[in-house]
């Protein structure tokens, strides 16, 4: 083979460089950088609505389903020993593919940073764009607010001032950061919500974006969670007075979407906007003989809680398929997000319904029962028998006579009112209760009980994350 020398005039060289340099000062057209994505009012509502697209429950109804007594194998897929039987790992693929809550709730926070920081000199060219300003900067910090919970109830321990949270964001901002005590964590994200109740439209009108009746609900949850009773007290009963419970005869027009009963913000889901949540347990069809896999079956436990005869509940949250047991198939399945029907253009597809008046009552009872408000007028008594007598043909009232009766029994409508909303797994954790599975539930002997306190109620930080941010401290027991 030949050797050939290429000699290059170094004049040709310094030209050559010397168009580099041009061209690297050349400011790029087709860039949409921060000053002028959000150089306008208009610009910042659509960074707004882009912070609401990456909103999402599914992953908390998946984790508190499966992590909790909820659900059981059904025997036809079962790929999620590692998370179901709780030997999950900051390393596990269960965890990292499905429970990695980081990256969707800090996205969601930087881009609510963002406006925030862009709103104060953003340009108004439309008449009204005074009002959307304040409207946008109350959207934006209940944003915020929202993730910042969510990232709490993922990788915390339960609350206490000196415990340890997440690092609380407030400026966009990608240098590393460490974890605060959740004292200072909670003080921000009230601050928040706080501020945001005084910014947004005090009215159901547009229930797709936050307002006060939802900001409410997100306090009240927020206060749940510290044990600040006398205000989950509160803030849930603001938004009771403004979204009242369903009828008996309106509630099961709630999973099917055919009202909005109940809700204050929802999130929309389509065929292709945020997809079908239905598939979290049961897989699309092909047609009505060729019913999609059951990937997940209610537990016995759920199933054997409820009156069948005269709780509404049961027909809504749940079905024993005659279809499938023609074919000789596990029959007993989730049918809450069950969408317009099997083999349907819209199988398995249901709006998100983030706040509901039914958790509000449960958070009041809860709340009150733990003030030594148990019996009697406006007492925990009195929210479960509300509750209870719009879901339960031919209830009737019921006294307690402890604050543990009372507290037993709010426990236990919990499990029943918010199956596969996303809260199982967190109350018990909350509660320092164990997660209690049937035999006939439980994949093996030993996924039978996660003890009460256990560390694996606190999910890992990613290794991902521990790994790019050299200040994030790794949970207990996944060191």
């Amino acid at each position: 083979m030949k050797r050939f020398k290429i000699f290059i005039p170094v004049a040709v060289l310094l030209l050559g460089f010397a168009s580099c340099k041009k061209l690297l000062t050349i400011q790029e057209t087709d860039l949409i950088a921060g000053d002028v994505a959000l150089k306008t009012v208009s610009n910042n509502e659509q960074a707004v609505i882009g912070a609401y697209s990456a909103l999402g429950v599914e992953m908390d109804i998946l984790l508190n389903s499966t992590l909790s007594d909820e659900v059981a194998t059904a025997g036809e897929f079962y790929n999620a020993a590692t998370t179901h039987e709780w030997q999950y790992a900051s390393a596990d693929v269960g965890i990292r593919d499905n429970f990695t809550a980081i990256y969707p709730n800090y996205t969601i926070i930087d881009r609510a940073n963002r406006v925030l920081a862009a709103l104060p000199k953003a340009d108004s060219t439309k008449t009204g764009d005074e009002t959307k300003r304040r409207l946008l900067r109350g959207e934006a910090l209940f944003l915020r607010a929202y993730a910042h919970f969510e990232l709490f109830r993922y990788y915390c321990g339960n609350y206490s001032a000196d415990g340890l949270a997440m690092p609380y964001m407030t400026t966009p901002n990608i240098a590393t950061q460490a974890r605060i005590k959740m004292g200072d964590y909670f003080q921000q994200m009230i601050a928040d919500i706080t501020e945001a109740k005084t910014l947004l439209p005090n009215n159901l009108t547009d229930i797709n974006r936050a307002n006060v009746a939802a900001a409410n609900g997100l306090h009240a949850r927020i206060a749940l969670y510290m044990k600040d009773w006398v205000n989950a007290e509160t803030y849930a009963s603001n938004y009771i007075t403004a979204v009242p419970l369903s009828t008996l005869s309106t509630f099961p027009g709630i999973w099917t979407d055919a009202n909005n009963a109940e809700q204050a913000f929802r999130l929309i889901r389509t065929t292709t906007v945020g997809g079908r949540i239905g598939s979290l347990f049961r897989n699309t069809s092909a047609s009505t003989s060729a019913i999609g896999t059951v990937v997940w079956k209610p537990s016995t436990k759920l199933w054997n809680s409820y009156d069948q005869a005269n709780d509404i509940r049961f027909a809504a949250y749940l079905r024993d398929e005659p279809l499938l047991t023609s074919a000789s198939r596990q029959s007993k399945v989730i049918y809450k997000y069950w969408g317009t029907g099997i083999a349907t253009t819209n199988e398995n597809v249901n709006n998100a319904k983030v706040f509901r008046t039914a958790e509000m009552y449960l958070i009041r009872a809860e709340a009150r029962a733990e003030q030594g408000k148990f019996t009697g007028t406006n007492s925990a008594e009195s929210d479960i028998n509300a509750l209870r007598a719009v879901r339960i043909n031919g209830y009737t009232n019921v006294t307690f006579g402890s604050k543990t009766a009372a507290i037993d029994a709010i426990m236990l409508e919990r499990f029943k009112e918010l199956a596969f909303e996303g809260h199982r797994f967190w109350d018990l954790k909350r509660r320092s209760l164990p997660v209690e599975r049937l035999a006939a539930d439980a994949p093996t002997t030993t996924a039978l009980t996660l003890p009460a306190d256990n560390f694996r109620f606190v999910l890992p930080i990613p290794q991902t994350e521990i790994q790019a941010n050299t200040l994030m401290q790794q949970n207990p027991g996944y060191q």
